[in-house]
């Protein structure tokens, strides 16, 4: 049976504050080389699944520029092979192109849908590693209308996920989005298989105002067709905050990281930099790190993750940090517990991370509340000045944004 595979990459992710000003979620870095939209990829390729289409919106640039004609995934191909997709306007004067979910980002493509038995809908924002073959091969025996990959969650993680309950023979009868309590403890993916023609009838039917595939669209099918749940067991992250983004980062420092990024059996590709080999000079000093292609490393750099062209002077300081493509932190710099985007300058002296007042955001409390400091694409920091915990810079800031040596806190800059 032929299957397409169509994955979500339009999401804004606004709980990644200034690291989504300028890039979609899908598009966001992981691991130093790669980008989350890389899980969902390659684990079409490694299924066997050459039919790709990517629904993007918010930010396309970045991720439209790493996937290209897709040849890292083996998809730049003349029969099927990977397609990037952007919202147009489709007739003279029309308004509304702009999609407003998931549901409403399927409906506008299904033309490509009409060929096909069965459409695999993907998040792009992800981090996993899954053969899809055997979630198609129960939608395929069961001969569901849907079926929808799940995961068991704590309880209290309950009000995260749109949550599934299941009769004994893993028909859903039961779906909730996000609720304040439940007893079900099984947790969609957001990974599901519809027969094409069940979803171009449910989408252009009863589901015509539907705008979001799980909060809408599911329940009315659970009611109406024949929806099965398959049980995923492996490891399966969803990064959209920040704080979830910094531990699946670190969590590769384990000594045995239940995400193994080095398996032959399952690689996981991208587009590689040309780059140089990864430097460390006589002064260096490191200690439970990635290191990646084209880094240069002169200073002190200790359970961080280190993203290629990253500089690191001598006299510098790295500590349990993420440092994305091309930031230089100059001589006698400290970053302690933050994350730096690409093309980031710490300048001479400066201290990012400091202290142990862990008041949170005043504008982002809920999203940087634990300590971390974030600091947007392409911003400076200037010699000698202090930031302390839970401090957020935006993107593209420059030394006159800043009042003073010492910024507290929970301060937010530009």
């Amino acid at each position: 049976m032929s299957s397409l595979a169509m994955i979500l990459a339009g999401g804004e992710g606004p709980a990644l504050s200034v690291l989504t000003a300028q890039r979609s979620e899908a598009a966001m870095p992981f691991a130093g080389k790669y980008r989350v939209i890389d899980f969902a990829l390659s684990n079409c390729v490694n299924s066997g699944i050459f039919n790709v289409a990517v629904l993007t919106q918010y930010q396309p640039r970045s991720l439209n520029e790493h996937i290209g004609l897709g040849r890292p995934w083996d998809l730049d191909r003349t029969t099927g092979g990977v397609r990037l997709l952007q919202p147009y306007q489709s007739t003279k004067g029309q308004t509304g192109a702009w999609q407003e979910g998931t549901a409403d980002a399927v409906r506008f493509n299904l033309d490509l849908a009409r060929s096909v038995d069965n459409v695999l809908i993907l998040p792009g924002d992800h981090i996993y590693k899954m053969d899809y073959n055997p979630l198609l091969r129960l939608h395929r025996d069961r001969d569901a209308d849907v079926t929808v990959a799940t995961k068991s969650v704590p309880a209290f993680e309950a009000h995260r996920f749109g949550m599934i309950g299941t009769d004994q023979t893993g028909g859903v009868i039961e779906y909730a989005e996000k609720p304040k309590r439940t007893y079900n403890t099984t947790a969609s993916m957001g990974i599901y298989v519809f027969k094409a023609q069940v979803l171009a009838d449910w989408l252009n039917g009863p589901g015509l105002k539907d705008t979001n595939l799980g909060r809408d669209s599911l329940p009315g099918l659970v009611r109406t067709g024949k929806v099965y749940a398959y049980q995923f067991h492996g490891y399966w992250e969803d990064a959209g905050t920040i704080q979830a983004y910094y531990e699946a980062n670190m969590a590769l420092l384990a000594e045995t990281p239940a995400l193994n990024m080095y398996d032959p059996d399952w690689v996981i590709h991208t587009r590689s930099e040309e780059r140089a080999a990864a430097y460390l000079g006589e002064t260096a000093r490191v200690q439970g790190n990635l290191l990646c292609d084209g880094c240069q490393i002169e200073g002190t750099v200790v359970r961080s993750i280190i993203s290629p062209g990253v500089r690191i002077a001598a006299g510098a300081e790295v500590r349990d940090s993420i440092i994305l493509t091309d930031t230089q932190i100059c001589a006698g710099a400290v970053v302690d517990r933050a994350i730096l985007d690409k093309r980031v300058v710490v300048e001479e002296g400066a201290i990012v991370g400091d202290g142990d007042d862990l008041t949170p955001n005043r504008k982002f409390a809920s999203r940087l509340n634990t300590g971390l400091t974030v600091i947007g694409k392409g911003a400076v920091v200037p010699a000698g000045v202090k930031l302390g915990r839970n401090v957020l810079v935006s993107h593209h800031v420059k030394a006159r944004a800043y009042h003073g040596k010492d910024v507290a806190s929970g301060e937010t800059v530009g």
